[in-house]
C-alpha cells in the first residue's frame, strides 16, 4: 500500500524558554547555538533530510530572530563575497529553501503544543505532516525524522518518536500504552492502544515516552478543533492523538540515536559537547579541553 508522502513539517517555536533566562529575555530559545548552529537550524536540516519541501513555523511574540535566520542578510553576504570567503558565504545562504517554501504563523496565546499544531491547520491542509520540536535533538547516523518517514512508508497512519525512560521520570512525558498483541514487522515499531500525558510513575502504563517527533494525519486538526485543556491546563497533542486510535493506526518508533533534551540546561550543555566531538575539525582539541576541565575540577566548592 502506498502512503501519502510527508512534504510539510511544522515547527512549534512559540515557547518562552524560561529555563534559559536571562539569555532568552531577548533571544528565542530556538536560536540558542549548539556549537555554531541554532537549535532550529538543526531541526530544519533534519526535516529537509527527511524529504520535506515546506516548512511551517508556529511562532510567538519576540521571535523575529527565527524569521531573520531563514532570510537573506544582504549586507553580510556582500561583505563575505567581497572578501572571497566562500565557505562563510555558504553558511549564510546556500542552504535556504526556495522563496515561498517557508511560512510563519503566530500562536497568539501559549495554550500548549496541541494548540500550536492546530494553528498550522490551514498551511498544512488535508495531508499528513510531521512535527519537530527543536529542543529535542537526536544525534544519529540517519536523521531521526528520516528514520520515522521510512517506518511510516511501511505502516502509514500516525508515527511517534519514542524512547525508554526511567519510570520515575514518566511524569514529565507523554507515555505509550503498548498493544502487546500487535507484532509489527519492523522491530523498532510498537503499536499503541493508548497514550497518557505525564502520568505518575505508579500509574504509567509503560516507560516508553514520546519525544518531539511526530508524523500525523490531518484528522488530528478536527479533533484539536474541539479539544479541551488537559494536563497542565494546556491543549495536549497526545490527547488528540489518543482519540485517533481505532480510527487511524498509531505507532511508536524506537529511533536509532541519542536524544538530548535541550529544553533544559544540562541536556543543552551535553548536546554542545556531543555535537562538538562529532566534528573532525575540533574533535581532538575538544577532547584535550575536556580532560583539562575534569582534571581541574570545580573552582567553586
Amino acid at each position: 500500500m502506498t502512503h501519502a508522502k510527508i512534504k510539510k513539517v511544522v515547527f512549534p517555536v512559540g515557547g518562552l524558554g524560561t529555563r534559559f533566562l536571562p539569555a532568552t529575555k531577548s533571544m528565542p530559545k530556538e536560536m540558542l547555538p549548539v556549537v555554531n548552529k541554532p537549535l532550529i537550524h538543526y531541526a530544519f536540516e533534519e526535516a529537509r533530510a527527511a524529504g520535506a519541501q515546506e516548512f511551517i513555523f508556529v511562532t510567538g511574540r519576540n521571535k523575529h530572530a527565527i524569521e531573520d535566520h531563514f532570510d537573506h542578510v544582504y549586507e553580510l553576504q556582500s561583505h563575505l563575497s567581497t572578501k572571497n570567503k566562500r565557505l562563510e558565504l555558504e553558511m549564510t545562504s546556500d542552504w535556504l529553501p526556495p522563496p515561498g517554501n517557508i511560512s510563519f504563523i503566530r500562536q497568539q496565546e501559549p495554550l500548549g503544543l496541541g494548540h500550536a499544531v492546530w494553528c498550522a491547520r490551514h498551511a498544512v491542509g488535508n495531508e499528513p505532516f510531521a512535527v519537530i520540536l527543536a529542543d529535542d535533538m537526536v544525534l544519529s547516523k540517519t536523521p531521526c525524522l528520516k528514520q520515522m518517514v521510512e517506518a511510516y512508508d511501511e505502516v502509514g497512519g500516525n508515527v511517534l518518536g519514542v524512547m525508554d525512560i526511567p519510570r520515575e521520570k514518566t511524569g514529565s512525558y507523554g507515555i505509550v500504552d503498548i498493544d502487546a498483541d500487535a507484532k509489527p514487522r519492523n522491530r523498532r515499531l510498537i503499536k499503541a492502544k493508548g497514550l497518557v500525558e505525564k502520568p505518575s510513575p505508579e500509574k504509567a502504563p509503560s516507560t516508553l515516552s514520546i519525544i518531539g517527533r511526530y508524523i500525523l494525519q490531518p484528522e488530528v486538526f478536527h479533533i484539536l478543533d474541539r479539544q479541551k485543556p488537559g494536563a497542565g491546563g494546556e491543549i495536549q497533542l497526545t490527547d488528540a492523538i489518543t482519540k485517533m486510535i481505532g480510527e487511524k493506526p498509531v505507532h511508536g518508533y524506537r529511533f536509532e540515536g541519542v536524544r538530548y533534551d535541550c529544553g533544559g540546561l544540562v541536556g543543552f550543555v551535553a548536546a554542545n559537547v556531543a555535537y562538538a566531538l562529532e566534528r573532525e575539525d575540533i574533535h581532538d582539541r575538544m577532547v584535550s579541553e575536556l580532560r583539562e576541565v575534569f582534571k581541574r575540577g570545580r573552582v567553586k566548592e
